[in-house]
């Protein structure tokens, strides 16, 4: 009987979670870029919608982000209150005429680009890490919330 316990006792261990013991992000409701133990807060902007020869397209001001990462599959730590980390999607953006933009829509949807798939996992009580599940090139990239113009900008360089 005393083995048993013993035995128990050094499985359970195994079987428990880890905790997080990363940095936690100061401000809810924005990925932050994670680069060994930083944070690195994503652009936070609302993108504008445009119809252009019926296609409509999601517009971001400026031609590049601030938040920038070599990191070809980039994670990110968010807190939420707000927002549901698991209804985040990631855009390849284009930047024409000094801004960055996204194909959402319209008779061209079928040239948009092949989806950004994300893996998003529960640290704890409103923390989420979330991971690129793919190498991106360089360039500019946006995360934003399914129905929403809310974007979070990055660029990979």
């Amino acid at each position: 009987m005393h083995r048993l316990l013993a035995l128990c006792l050094l499985v359970v261990p195994a079987f428990a979670a880890d905790k997080y013991t990363g940095p936690i992000p100061p401000k809810a409701d924005v990925p932050y870029l994670l680069h060994a133990d930083k944070l690195i807060p994503t652009d936070a902007a609302e993108a504008r919608e445009e119809n252009r020869k019926d296609t409509t397209y999601a517009i971001v001001p400026g031609a590049a982000a601030a938040a920038k990462t070599p990191i070809a599959e980039p994670i990110f730590i968010m807190k939420t209150e707000k927002l549901s980390a698991e209804r985040l999607a990631a855009f390849k953006m284009e930047v024409k005429n000094g801004n960055r933009e996204v194909l959402i829509g319209g008779k061209k949807s079928k040239k948009m680009g092949p989806p950004i798939y994300l893996n998003v996992t529960r640290l704890a009580d409103n923390l989420y890490k979330i991971e690129v599940d793919q190498v991106l090139e360089n360039g500019q990239y946006t995360l934003s919330p399914e129905g929403s113009n809310e974007v979070f900008s990055f660029e990979v360089y």
